[in-house]
């Protein structure tokens, strides 16, 4: 098993930035693609970023693309999502997800069947 343990979120005004951590334990981190996923009140669960094992690439959502950054440490164990120019609409529960596939494909899977272990989630809210 591998455990995720995400933190960061907070409530924060339109056009500030966060940035969320995720911690893992139990498992080889670089053995593990890891994604971001985010869930809205009434909304299913969706993609939001993703980055292969090593941080050879990285694939984004279009709704976060040019605003959010995903990047790793493999020597601390932890992903990490930098979200600038935040809007109302990213108002969610953000999980962090680990894929222990990572021979799927170069770019690392965007689809939430795909990942294999979750976090709790961190809420961010983004007030107008």
């Amino acid at each position: 098993q591998m455990q995720l343990v995400e933190s960061g979120g907070g409530l924060v005004q339109a056009g500030d930035s966060l940035r969320l951590s995720c911690a893992a334990s139990g498992r080889t981190f670089s053995n593990y693609n890891m994604g971001w996923f985010r869930q809205a009140p009434g909304k299913e669960r969706e993609f939001v970023a993703a980055i292969r094992r090593r941080g050879e690439t990285t694939t984004y959502a279009d709704s976060v693309k040019g605003r959010f950054t995903i990047s790793l440490d493999n020597a601390k164990n932890t992903v990490y999502l930098q979200m600038n120019s935040l809007k109302p609409e990213d108002t969610a529960l953000y999980y962090c997800a680990a894929d222990r596939d990572y021979t799927r494909g170069w770019y690392p899977s965007r689809q939430l069947s795909d990942y294999d272990y979750w976090g709790q989630g961190t809420q961010v809210t983004v007030s107008s």
